[in-house]
């Protein structure tokens, strides 16, 4: 399969898009938060468990997602629409 040969070439247009653009050094602040966030007991054991989700209800290559559910729980769900959801809409 072919590399998307546009991947990486445009910048964000949301409004902290633009602000981390123009101030590189609080972009600097935030990666090194979010990379100490990423790294916490909590975010490593829910990374796992949602990945165990996915095993345990789809098949490898289905096209499916684990969707969480405003109750709390998660169902199967094709993964354009769980992605489609959390993105601006056009």
């Amino acid at each position: 399969m072919a590399r998307n040969k546009l991947a990486g070439t445009t910048v964000g247009k949301s409004k902290s898009a633009k602000y981390y653009q123009n101030n590189p050094e609080a972009k600097k602040v935030k990666e090194t938060y979010n990379k100490k966030y990423g790294a916490t007991k909590f975010r490593k054991i829910y990374r796992a468990l949602l990945a165990k989700l996915n095993k345990k209800k789809g098949k490898k290559g289905d096209g499916k997602d684990v969707s969480h559910l405003k109750d709390g729980g998660t169902t199967l769900e094709p993964q354009s629409k769980n992605r489609a959801r959390n993105r601006g809409k056009k």
